[in-house]
């Protein structure tokens, strides 16, 4: 099979490394170009220190738009941040024939042609998409644990979550609650049932159970450690621990990166990989479904080479089977 030639917007930042890391070894691509403005000139692993040896790639700071036009590109990765996307598309004249995976919150409400890019929630439409929104990393692994109830009309009542998120999903700039001496022992409630997760959250519920109108009431907090999501799910449910596992089972069989686990889980098993590990306890009325995940793989990167596999009919997993650091 021929390699493809992608591009890698924002190269420089950590979904950008963690493109990079993944795609350096991907069978069926080729990175034609690193772009970044502040690291131009530099070779990739003067800044991804981890890349040396792996490549000789120099980040590039030429004209986006005449890389853009290059006949044999076939894809661009957007990881510049948040509102930057939307700049980008007004700025620079992008080719029909050019697929584009964005991994900002810009185009999550599928606008603008996007399709949200959850390969568990809608496999076949990325198949057949030419642009593609990546989910957000807590957004990610709080659908996964409540994707199989919604299919099934299950939730019926409000929805509770707790989740706890690594240092990295705060991105590379630095602000007073991600420096060390900060982070560092430390634990911290942000944005309690404002994050903005949660609209891409609600969309993909109702997709899935239309008539679904109850709160997802969300919790998330800073963690004192890197990388790593633990999501907390609960609300209530009328059948037992077996049927759920049964329904979850179910509904994951076809999807090679969610497995539900009938013992306990921890982030160690998840970290640098692109799985989600799924928990499911019953408590009285409630079930309890615990999602655990790399927020910077499966919650970004990873997921937006998944996504790359569906739109160029590679093997789902293509460059994605990455053990955990255990230990």
């Amino acid at each position: 099979m021929n390699k493809i030639k992608v591009g890698i917007v924002g190269a420089a930042g950590y979904t950008g490394g963690e493109l990079l890391r993944i795609l350096v070894n991907h069978p069926f691509v080729e990175i034609d170009w690193a772009h970044s403005k502040s690291q131009a000139g530099k070779p990739v692993y003067a800044t991804h220190t981890d890349l040396l040896g792996d490549t000789s790639l120099v980040f590039s700071g030429d004209d986006l738009g005449e890389l853009l036009q290059q006949a044999t590109l076939s894809a661009i990765f957007l990881c510049s941040g948040h509102n930057e996307s939307r700049k980008f598309l007004e700025t620079y004249n992008v080719p029909s024939s050019l697929k584009i995976i964005d991994l900002s919150t810009d185009f999550r409400d599928e606008s603008n042609g996007f399709v949200y890019g959850l390969p568990e929630l809608q496999r076949d439409k990325i198949k057949t998409a030419t642009k593609i929104a990546n989910p957000g990393c807590f957004a990610t692994s709080i659908e996964l644990a409540l994707l199989p109830l919604a299919a099934s009309g299950l939730l019926t009542d409000e929805v509770h979550v707790s989740a706890i998120t690594g240092s990295t999903g705060a991105g590379q700039a630095l602000s007073a609650t991600t420096h060390f001496t900060w982070r560092n022992n430390n634990v911290s409630i942000y944005k309690a049932f404002t994050h903005q997760h949660l609209k891409e959250i609600k969309m993909s519920l109702t997709a899935l159970q239309s008539g679904f109108d109850k709160e997802v009431n969300f919790i998330p907090y800073r963690g004192d450690f890197t990388r790593g999501i633990m999501a907390n799910v609960y609300t209530k449910y009328s059948g037992t621990l077996e049927e759920a596992l049964e329904l979850y089972q179910a509904y994951y069989v076809s999807h090679p990166f969610t497995h539900v686990s009938t013992q306990d889980i921890d982030l160690k098993q998840v970290v640098n990989t692109n799985k989600c590990l799924i928990q499911l306890q019953k408590h009285g009325g409630n079930l309890l479904i615990t999602s655990e995940i790399d927020n910077l793989i499966k919650g970004a990167s990873g997921q937006a080479v998944q996504n790359l596999n569906l739109l160029f009919d590679f093997p789902e997993d293509a460059g994605l089977r990455l053990k955990a650091a255990a230990f």
